[in-house]
């Protein structure tokens, strides 16, 4: 039996996804699920570029502003919940196209990855939070790359999170996130996915990235972050988002308004460098020039997913 097919779109923040997106949505009779960690919740609008509605053009979006800042989401939450997302848009006679720049997510679909919930043991993470003050972090970096060499290869030697998690995957289940996810890919995707990804001029993308932070600014990023202070206790995930991070530690008095901006503009450039680099190396990803006219991107789109193009996929 046929797959059904759903599009994908990834590629870098700030490189036009979203109004890409919409126009194709248009254009085909489509429902977007969004495929970003960020985005996902509540409250937190500025800082993650979330589309407005008067930017979403009438354009159903899955998986935007739906889990609260205050709840740990993972990546198996993601997966289960984008699944039931594209049956209902198809079920609706409608074309799935989802649309993100959060590569752990895109994976756990095009590659049908099962990640099996594994229960937080929290001594162990008190543990691993022992040796970094101690050690530091790049001690639990050199473990983990002794443990599980190819897991590590995706992870940034300062993400405390990823580096924590390869740990925590083998010391309850006694296999490495790798082996775990050759298992688990076994089975295969329950679609036939559509993988395009959005290329752009390295220093044009960066012009967007910086102009796109002074909006952020502009538009309220600091009072947005004031708000989530004071409405939530706790935020086991949210705030380690970029932007907010840096706005928290200027508000704490370690960073001055313009450090904090530069940081931001910074740290947001770096993730958007990961982001290609991560993207990259999926053999099925179709191209496109973000600056490239909309309409012939849409062209390129809907030729490889009616099956008339043969494309290549190098890049």
């Amino acid at each position: 039996m046929q797959k059904q097919k759903v599009i994908v779109i990834c590629g870098p923040t700030a490189s036009g996804k979203t109004g890409l997106s919409i126009e194709l949505a248009k254009k085909i009779n489509g429902e977007i699920v969004s495929c970003d960690s960020m985005q996902i919740y509540k409250d937190m609008t500025i800082g993650t570029a979330k589309p407005v509605e008067e930017e979403m053009q009438g354009i159903k979006h899955y998986l935007i502003d739906c889990v609260s800042p205050d709840i740990r989401y993972s990546v198996a939450d993601y997966k289960k919940d984008a699944i039931k997302a594209i049956k209902e848009i198809l079920r609706n006679g409608k074309v799935p196209i989802v649309v993100g720049g959060t590569g752990l997510y895109v994976e756990s679909l095009v590659y049908g990855i099962e990640y099996n919930e594994i229960k937080v043991d929290l001594k162990y993470r008190e543990e691993l939070e022992q040796i970094i003050e101690k050690e530091g972090l790049n001690a639990l970096y050199e473990e983990a790359r002794k443990i599980d060499p190819d897991a590590i290869k995706k992870v940034s030697e300062n993400d405390k999170k990823r580096i924590c998690r390869i740990l925590e995957i083998y010391h309850s289940t006694g296999k490495t996130k790798t082996e775990l996810e050759i298992e688990s890919r076994r089975n295969g995707p329950e679609f036939e996915y559509k993988l395009f990804g959005i290329t752009m001029d390295r220093e044009k993308l960066y012009e967007r990235i910086n102009k796109r932070v002074d909006i952020m600014i502009q538009n309220g990023l600091i009072q947005e972050v004031k708000t989530l202070l004071d409405k939530y206790k706790e935020f086991p995930t949210a705030m380690q988002g970029l932007g907010y991070k840096e706005v928290v530690e200027y508000l704490n008095g370690n960073y001055t308004e313009e450090e904090m901006i530069e940081k931001i503009k910074m740290e947001t450039r770096r993730y958007a460098k990961r982001q290609l680099t991560w993207f990259r190396k999926y053999k099925n990803i179709i191209w496109i020039d973000g600056l490239d006219d909309i309409q012939n991107n849409i062209k390129i789109i809907l030729e490889e997913y009616s099956g008339k193009n043969n494309r290549t996929r190098e890049k």
